[in-house]
């Protein structure tokens, strides 16, 4: 691989001679050799979106000649479309406003907009990344900016899909299962009937509140921070920039959710509230989740020495020693998923705090975190329904089973006995290894004909006059 010589302001950098980057990608290359975690796809595409925008606006403006902004167009539509893979090696873990990603894009966009303009970028820089590609921005409202397109795409994409098909299947599940009454269990131990549909439709308030929740934190990710350039006041930025672009956005990118420029441009640079309150949609999502799959796993638990209640899929070996087992996989692979989300959520509200004067300089870290539990949430909950939550049945065996030997049953004679005759009936069958209507009989509270006409767990799964 060759090497070409480029210039910025601090001097000249040896760069790759295969690379559409300049010389700020490569000092940020060899000034932060931290950890593997790369800038998100998500955020470059975001940033594609943004650069396509400001070059249309731009030339709306007259401030950008048509040449230049359709070869602008088009090397960022190259972006969005992968086309310019390996051109944004840049790491998370860098300047906390993401400046050495915006001038990434920057300089990548500049030297393919100069090739698409029939000149070679290593001679003649037509293109300027700064002058340019970045008229009347500043890294300052570019990066947030770039971050919030790309939470909603992926969101829009990826997670509300993902919670659509899981909570369809809990809905034809719950449905399925209406009329198979079972045990219920507070404390994890015995309590009233309920049925199994009854159960499983918990879940799917559940994914409907989380659908509601992160459309309610979209009206603030939605508030993006172009036109506010170094620290909210907008300078070398034209007046209508920051409308006109978002209304550009709206048009050019696919979107059910309507991007506006924020009314306070200096909260949007300082800080990330908005940011917290996604995250925190997104938490509470992971914990319903975790929720959601330990239920299943205790249900399915066993086979044969576990409650054992449902059958999930059998999807592969559980153990390398012991043959014939099969472990919840599925379960266990979302419970892990929803304790790193809730570790990046701590991790969003830690650095959205760090907004010092008119500047946060945890930007990147709070993309990256985001993001990854955008996609972890969209994966796990794809996996989890196709590979488990489908091919749920029920034991009926095992359902009738604990129903008829449990003592909580005798919670249906409260109104006929009172708390505390029934109660005694409860403790002195559990003593006895007896049954409910064997202690009630004995103990002279109820006659046989009365206890069947009380005691019907199919009638205890709903309210009654």
């Amino acid at each position: 691989m060759g090497y070409r010589i480029e210039k910025d302001t601090m001097g000249e950098m040896q760069v790759p001679d295969n690379k559409y980057w300049a010389a700020q990608t490569q000092r940020s290359v060899e000034n932060f050799p931290i950890g593997t975690e790369k800038m998100p796809e998500e955020v470059i595409i975001g940033f594609a979106h943004l650069k396509k925008a400001c070059a249309i606006v731009n030339n709306d403006l007259k401030r950008l000649d048509n040449n230049k902004t359709h070869a602008i167009i088009q090397a960022c539509e190259e972006v969005i479309q992968g086309k310019l893979e390996g051109n944004f090696p840049l790491v998370v873990w860098q300047t906390g406003s993401g400046t050495q990603s915006n001038m990434n894009m920057n300089e990548v966009i500049a030297n393919r907009s100069i090739e698409i303009l029939g000149e070679d970028f290593r001679v003649k820089k037509l293109v300027h990344p700064n002058d340019d590609v970045n008229k009347g921005q500043s890294s300052n409202d570019t990066y947030p900016t770039a971050m919030r397109i790309s939470f909603v795409l992926e969101i829009q994409k990826q997670l509300f899909p993902a919670i659509k098909l899981l909570k369809n299947t809990f809905e034809k599940k719950s449905n399925e299962f209406k009329n198979i009454v079972k045990i219920g269990r507070t404390h994890l131990q015995d309590a009233t009937p309920l049925t199994l549909g009854q159960e499983l439709s918990a879940y799917v308030d559940m994914l409907n509140k989380a659908e509601n929740q992160l459309n309610d934190s979209m009206k603030y990710i939605c508030e993006l921070a172009i036109g506010g350039t170094a620290v909210g006041t907008g300078l070398n930025s034209h007046p209508e920039f920051s409308n006109m672009v978002c209304k550009v956005l709206n048009e050019k990118t696919d979107t059910n959710f309507d991007f506006v420029s924020h009314p306070n441009k200096f909260h949007a640079l300082t800080s990330h509230d908005g940011e917290v309150f996604l995250s925190g949609a997104l938490n509470a999502l992971a914990s319903n989740l975790m929720k959601i799959a330990n239920d299943i796993r205790w249900l399915a638990s066993g086979p044969r020495c576990g409650i054992g209640e449902i059958n999930i899929p059998e999807n592969e070996p559980g153990s390398s020693i012991m043959p014939g087992k099969v472990n919840p996989t599925q379960c266990e692979a979302m419970t892990m998923v929803s304790v790193q989300v809730m570790g990046n959520h701590s991790t969003v509200s830690i650095s959205a705090s760090q907004g010092n004067f008119e500047l946060n300089v945890f930007k990147p870290v709070i993309a990256y975190n985001i993001l990854q539990s955008i996609r972890l949430l969209s994966d796990t909950i794809v996996s989890f329904n196709n590979n488990c939550a489908i091919g749920i049945t029920p034991n009926l065996n095992n359902i009738n089973k604990y129903l008829n030997d449990s003592l909580m049953l005798v919670t249906a004679l409260n109104p006929y006995i009172g708390y505390e005759n029934a109660a005694k009936i409860a403790k002195t069958a559990h003593k006895n290894g007896t049954t409910l209507k064997e202690e009630a009989l004995k103990l002279g509270l109820l006659t046989e004909e009365e206890f069947n006409k009380y005691v019907k767990p199919e009638e205890m799964t709903y309210p009654k006059k």
